[in-house]
């Protein structure tokens, strides 16, 4: 029988395999070794559902989005009037398909999160266009969409499509009133614009004296916001529907 001080370190370690552990032993990591856990029971109990990205992957987006922000030196953006809700200036034009496809997705993301949302699309109302320039100043350029929580400017599709991957978009409007019920308006059908009543969506008013004059009460497209799903502090003009 070979003496243990003479046995090599190889062979002892082949007789006396070390285990690793599959979780974290360490105090500090108790929660995310509780969250592991938890995602591999899901695993094991719903085999077949789609995988969720795991908590790595959520911490690192997370971490990705605070960073940006904190070595941001721009002065933070603010609209007034804008509180109790989400504002987002969008376009619904397929000029620029990229430009279109982002303003889709992120009003599918906001849509979905049963808050109130005051969309503006600036190729109905060229309105929205001048008050937007005015907020982050003529000279610089932007593209759309924009999203403001709470008056506070968040950022364009990929800082909304992120913040809400990783958990942080629904913390931020934890702080605004639900909506009950769904978000489409019954009048507008959700393109937030209806044709004027005053001159049916021609922006043109005839009077004998006068003869033909411009519509005061519409946009040059015959269009005013719709007085049933928009903020009374952003409509043209307001009558009453049977």
């Amino acid at each position: 029988m070979i003496p243990q001080w003479l046995r090599s370190p190889s062979r002892a370690a082949t007789t006396n395999p070390t285990k690793s552990p599959s979780h974290f032993s360490f105090s500090s990591f108790k929660d995310i070794d509780a969250i592991l856990k938890e995602e591999e029971q899901q695993q094991v109990l719903y085999p077949q559902s789609p995988k969720r990205p795991s908590i790595f992957h959520r911490v690192k987006l997370s971490t990705t989005v605070l960073r940006a922000w904190s070595s941001s030196n721009r002065r933070p953006l603010t609209l007034p009037n804008a509180d109790q809700r989400v504002v987002v200036y969008l376009t619904s034009l397929r000029v620029v398909r990229k430009t279109f496809e982002d303003c889709k997705t992120v009003r599918s993301i906001l849509r979905g999160l049963n808050v109130p949302i005051d969309e503006r699309d600036v190729s109905l109302d060229s309105s929205f266009l001048d008050e937007l320039q005015g907020t982050i100043g003529r000279n610089k350029s932007f593209t759309l969409p924009l999203v403001f929580i709470g008056e506070t400017y968040i950022g364009g599709a990929e800082e909304v499509k992120r913040l809400h991957e990783c958990g942080e978009l629904k913390k931020m409007i934890g702080g605004l009133p639900s909506v009950v019920g769904s978000s489409v308006c019954n009048l507008c059908e959700g393109l937030r614009f209806i044709l004027c009543p005053q001159c049916n969506g021609s922006h043109k008013i005839y009077s004998e004296k006068t003869g033909f004059r411009s519509c005061a009460d519409c946009n040059t497209n015959g269009l005013v916001r719709c007085p049933s799903c928009n903020p009374s502090g952003h409509r043209r003009i307001s009558y009453p529907f049977s």
